[in-house]
């Protein structure tokens, strides 16, 4: 098996095993004709491009300098949702894990432990992506090295994902026009893609902050066990005996530090931010080019809520891919009761740097950013 962006079984995770894991152990996609897949993957790619000039004529934001073929469209299946993901997560995570493997090789016995904890972590993270690669739609890969099979933007500068399966089984699920979903899901992710190659910081001030979230990351394994050992005790209702309610926390947030916390709250309202954005763009487009926006749109609300099943909505609470859809929600709420406030081009402030993205508590209050932002600017 060719190596993901290099040797694949060396470090802290068996890069390549995650891989054959997932592929190994993803579900099947919906049962379509040679033909009709062929059909679905054309008109994706059609909608992808139609949905770029609808997306800039209502946000306003046109990239400047980068041609939409810098960010290439890939049309892919569950395996090749995964591949990416695989190599995404390998740039992403290792300055983090040369520490940890630099920490762990001047231990008594680190190669031997290194070898055998990365074949544990590679198929541990595979399980995670063969449960995941059934529920994406699409995704705007921000931190993406091409490899032979998946080009990326220059430099790592992304590439936009739309996992073809996926898409086919929700709008059978729903029972929705197919064409008209379909081009729903581009203007959700075509927003995504416009969002980065309009705003060049952006990309920059992600990566800095997910780099110091890492930087704070425990590299003593005791400590993290123990860190695991207190989320597992938390999440199983096991509580230390005057210890205090998490709040109903996931365990990625359980076992953080309080700095990482702190990261954390930044990190989550730029994401409220881009995905409420991708939303409210996608709504608002939506009734001129989608006719039965309306249906799908209530149809998908209603899917998104209720999740699958018991274990389903057991791992989204574990995982915090609960948060994921509060982000949504309020980060569409921000949006709209900004641009209804001050209007697009006085809501497009938002992109002028890092100073002007919303914090947390302005997410839940939007007229807290108004008046920081706009009322600074006019005083």
């Amino acid at each position: 098996m060719t190596g993901i962006g290099g040797a694949g079984t060396s470090g802290m995770v068996d890069w390549n095993l995650a891989v054959a894991t997932a592929t190994r152990l993803v579900r099947p996609g919906p049962d379509v004709s040679r033909d009709e897949a062929r059909e679905v993957v054309a008109e994706l790619r059609r909608h992808a491009k139609a949905a770029e000039e609808h997306v800039r004529a209502f946000t306003r934001m046109i990239p400047e300098g980068v041609e939409p073929e810098d960010t290439p469209v890939l049309v892919v299946d569950r395996a090749g949702w995964v591949r990416a993901n695989v190599a995404g997560f390998r740039e992403i995570l290792r300055p983090l894990l040369d520490k940890m493997q630099e920490r762990r090789g001047s231990t008594p016995g680190g190669a031997v432990l290194g070898a055998v904890g990365g074949k544990v972590t590679g198929v541990e993270l595979g399980m995670l992506l063969s449960f995941l690669s059934s529920r994406v739609l699409g995704q705007y890969e921000t931190f993406a090295p091409a490899t032979r099979d998946l080009p990326a933007a220059p430099g790592g500068g992304g590439r936009l994902l739309l996992v073809a399966p996926n898409i086919v089984h929700v709008e059978r699920e729903l029972g929705v026009d197919p064409h008209d979903f379909r081009l729903w899901v581009c203007l959700h992710e075509e927003t995504h893609r416009t969002q980065f190659t309009a705003v060049p910081w952006l990309r920059d001030h992600l990566e800095g902050e997910i780099q110091s979230f890492l930087d704070q990351t425990e590299v003593d394994p005791m400590t993290v066990l123990e860190r695991l050992r207190e989320a597992a005790q938390s999440l199983a209702g096991g509580r230390p005996e005057g210890e205090e309610d998490d709040g109903g926390r996931s365990l990625v947030e359980l076992v953080q530090t309080p700095a990482q916390r702190e990261i954390l709250a930044r990190l989550t309202a730029v994401m409220s931010l881009l995905e409420g954005h991708a939303d409210y763009v996608m709504d608002g487009v939506g009734p001129q080019v989608v006719p039965s926006v309306r249906e799908i749109r209530e149809k998908f609300k209603e899917r998104r809520a209720k999740g699958a099943s018991r274990l389903d909505m057991a791992l989204r609470k574990l995982l915090g891919l609960d948060a994921k859809l509060r982000q949504y929600r309020d980060g569409e709420r921000f949006v709209r009761a900004v641009v209804e406030e001050v209007g697009m081009d006085g809501f497009n402030r938002v992109w002028t740097s890092p100073n002007t993205l919303p914090t947390k508590a302005e997410i839940a209050k939007p007229a807290d950013w108004v008046a920081r932002v706009h009322r600074r600017a006019e005083s």
